[in-house]
């Protein structure tokens, strides 16, 4: 794990049974890493849409005698030099382009936990060894596992998009592990479908690894997954911004790549395929 201020949040939550609520405010804190330590409790139950004796309450959960005692704490174990960060977002930018630095910002987070690369690895190896490889996303994130699928199915031989809820989806998941899967990707985004928890309990039950690429690792799927890696969405705009998830699927392609040794001559098959139909206009 990096050290970075979100990093060092993340390990003081680690071990703690939270309430819905309580991760949300978890949740909010790590998204706000550098702003929290200089937050009143008022300001942190604003920020995470939550009550202030909820603020309170999580801090006791955490094992503190109160939010100030939390504050008091955060201030010691977050880097100095991330008071600097409070003024990060330029007040004179309007709502549109405030919406852009926070998915920056998302971004510059993710590139900080992958300075640690060993989750993403682990994850390429898992998803590459399951044949065949069942990716999940209902909803807001149904558009993150059709574009994981869409690109793995070119490198990986039996790639299966489960994309739609209902009585059947369970049904899907048996099938591929018949056929030998081994693991499953699922993608979670807010707001979280009951059902994706619901299927990724059953997964395991059935004996599938579940890699999961949420919103937050406090995320309600966290604890139906065996290997989870977060990647923040931005709340800015009236729907959710998810250019972090994007871009985390597509480090785990490259990472699930390296585990295909014939990945690169499937991908030359493909391009000489797709010459010789005429696929592509330029």
């Amino acid at each position: 794990m990096s050290d970075s201020p979100a990093a060092r949040l993340q390990l003081l939550f680690e071990g703690h049974r939270l309430t819905p609520t309580q991760r949300r405010i978890a949740h909010c804190m790590v998204r706000r890493a550098a702003d929290v330590p200089f937050l009143s409790s008022v300001e942190l139950a604003e920020l995470a849409g939550v009550s202030q004796p909820s603020v309170t309450r999580f801090a006791v959960a955490l094992g503190f005698d109160g939010y100030p005692a939390l504050r008091r704490h955060l201030r010691e174990v977050v880097p100095q030099e991330a008071e600097s960060g409070r003024d990060a977002v330029d007040d004179t930018y309007n709502e549109y382009q405030q919406a852009v630095q926070a998915e920056i910002e998302n971004l510059r987070h993710l590139a900080e936990m992958l300075a640690q690369p060993g989750p993403v690895e682990r994850a390429g190896r898992l998803l590459a060894a399951s044949r065949p490889l069942p990716v999940l996303g209902l909803r807001a994130a149904s558009s993150q596992a059709r574009g994981f699928a869409y690109f793995a199915a070119k490198v990986h031989p039996d790639v299966r998009l489960l994309d739609e809820g209902g009585s059947m989806l369970c049904d899907r998941i048996d099938t591929a592990r018949r056929a030998g899967a081994s693991a499953l990707l699922c993608f979670a985004l807010p707001r979280h479908p009951k059902e994706v928890v619901e299927t990724l309990a059953y997964a395991r039950s059935a004996g599938l690894t579940v890699v999961t690429v949420a919103d937050s690792a406090f995320a309600p799927v966290a604890a139906h997954s065996d290997l989870l890696i977060p990647a923040a969405v931005g709340t800015g705009l009236a729907f959710d911004t998810a250019c972090a998830p994007m871009l985390l699927g597509r480090v785990l392609l490259e990472a699930m790549c390296d585990g295909l040794p014939d990945a690169q001559a499937r991908l030359e098959d493909f391009d000489t395929q797709a010459a010789e139909r005429g696929l592509f206009a330029e």
